[in-house]
């Protein structure tokens, strides 16, 4: 019975690591839709970021200048012509707009 114990025990433990891991970070439709008006009236132009695949979840490099939305706390930036949302704090992808 222990070794039940135990395997029902790392079980739970597995499960609730892929479940904070799976986390996912939402923005509301409203700054969405804020964040994309202000993209298109301050455009960047686009850069490189070579060995960075843009996905959700991927760190960008500290080097990548990220540009701030007014009243929002995410940051956006322009890689590969694709527009970026990014958490400043962990310089993570939280969305890709375009």
């Amino acid at each position: 019975m222990n070794k039940n114990l135990a395997a029902v025990a790392a079980v739970l433990l597995l499960a609730g690591v892929g479940a904070a891991a799976a986390e996912d970070v939402i923005i509301q439709p409203e700054q969405e839709t804020v964040i994309k008006e202000y993209v298109k009236k301050q455009p960047l132009a686009s850069v490189k970021v070579p060995g960075v695949e843009l996905s959700l979840g991927t760190a960008l490099p500290d080097t990548v200048e990220l540009h701030e939305v007014p009243n929002v706390k995410y940051r956006y930036t322009v890689i590969d012509d694709r527009t970026v949302i990014v958490d400043p704090g962990t310089h993570k992808i939280i969305k890709i707009i375009q």
